[in-house]
């Protein structure tokens, strides 16, 4: 497995991936030789050049670069293309000319693969695949949730108004700085059409605002059920998706910014949330109207999907298998109990690799 791009998903995809015990990295490609560059030498991955005319400038670095990024593409069973939004599309045409199998982020448009990816909903679609999307933050967010609801009451109707932060902790040119933005202000937004991928038939309708937050995002859903349900039951149905945490009253966790901190606290490597983080008492019933708030933590829940996507296109499991397997070696799952983490030996093994590598 190569990863083309070593940024905020590459290296979480990478380190997830490696350790997984039936996948290896043989490298992954960066386009300049920044402190990312350097990290991923310490983790022991060999470097590729994404640019090939820069390579020199890795070696002025101290940084040994094994080729370039063609090199790369092929040796490799699949490629995870993790490079900015628009890129992997370019990129496309190298992986071609190479046979080599990829999975795009969900920045990409739909149609830069064949098929658009969340291991909850529709794993079996990408099964032998050669071109998949792994879906965004937001999408993956809300099929987790929207997959098990149809499956046991029937949807009649999604309404999402999702609440994003203006960008990632590094990315200081990304706002707003202070202010409150519809984006877009057409209704709906993107976030909609782009469930549709993974659910064709979905009624959907979505609206999206920005705000000085680097956080998550957190979205406000309100679902009509084909079903009438209690508010009980949905939860019990949402607590037993190994990819949903249903916080629980009295942990104290009232935003995104105390979640971070339990994350960090119980050691999740970089404090990621794999897992969608639904308030157990937002979850609300008014007839076939479920009500609920959801945090997403935009840097990492796309990061067991990436995993899947790989067993899925070569075939080498079922969507159960594979998903236990991603979610036991990567530490995905949070119970109720105040210490957190299920998997806590893996999330502790993982922070103190972190330690010793840098």
């Amino acid at each position: 497995m190569g990863v083309n791009g070593y940024g905020t998903i590459g290296k979480r995809v990478a380190d997830a991936v490696d350790a997984q015990p039936d996948m290896e990295v043989i490298g992954v490609a960066k386009t300049q030789p920044n402190f990312e560059a350097h990290t991923a030498v310490k983790r022991g991955y060999p470097m590729y050049a994404a640019i090939p005319e820069r390579m020199p400038l890795f070696s002025e670095a101290g940084i040994d670069v094994e080729g370039a990024v063609d090199e790369m593409v092929a040796d490799a069973d699949i490629v995870v293309d993790c490079t900015p939004s628009g890129i992997g599309a370019e990129n496309k045409a190298l992986y071609e000319s190479h046979d080599t199998p990829a999975i795009f982020q969900g920045g990409e448009d739909a149609d830069v693969g064949e098929v658009s990816f969340n291991a909850r909903a529709n794993y079996d679609d990408a099964r032998g695949v050669d071109y998949v999307r792994t879906v965004s933050c937001n999408t993956t967010g809300l099929s987790r949730i929207i997959a098990p609801l149809r499956e046991e009451y029937g949807v009649e109707k999604v309404r999402a108004t999702l609440v994003r932060r203006g960008g990632d902790p590094g990315q200081n040119s990304r706002g707003p700085i202070n202010d409150i933005l519809p984006n877009p202000i057409s209704i709906p937004s993107h976030h909609g059409p782009d469930v549709n991928t993974i659910f064709p038939d979905l009624a959907i309708d979505t609206l999206g605002l920005k705000v000085p937050a680097t956080l998550m995002h957190v979205h406000s859903l309100n679902v009509t059920l084909e079903d009438d349900v209690t508010a009980a039951h949905v939860r019990q149905l949402l607590e037993s998706e190994s990819r949903v945490y249903v916080i629980p009253e009295g942990l104290g966790i009232d935003g995104a910014g105390k979640l971070k901190d339990f994350a960090l606290d119980a050691g999740r490597p970089r404090g990621d949330l794999w897992e969608n983080c639904v308030w157990g008492e937002s979850i609300a019933v008014e007839g076939r109207d479920l009500y609920l708030f959801q945090a997403i933590h935009q840097e990492s829940d796309v990061i067991p999907e990436n995993v899947d996507a790989i067993r899925a296109m070569t075939e080498s499991v079922d969507q159960a298998e594979s998903m236990v397997t991603t979610d036991d070696y990567l530490g995905v799952g949070i119970t109720g109990d105040p210490s957190g983490f299920s998997n806590e030996d893996e999330a502790e093994a993982v922070t103190e690799t972190e330690i010793a590598d840098d």
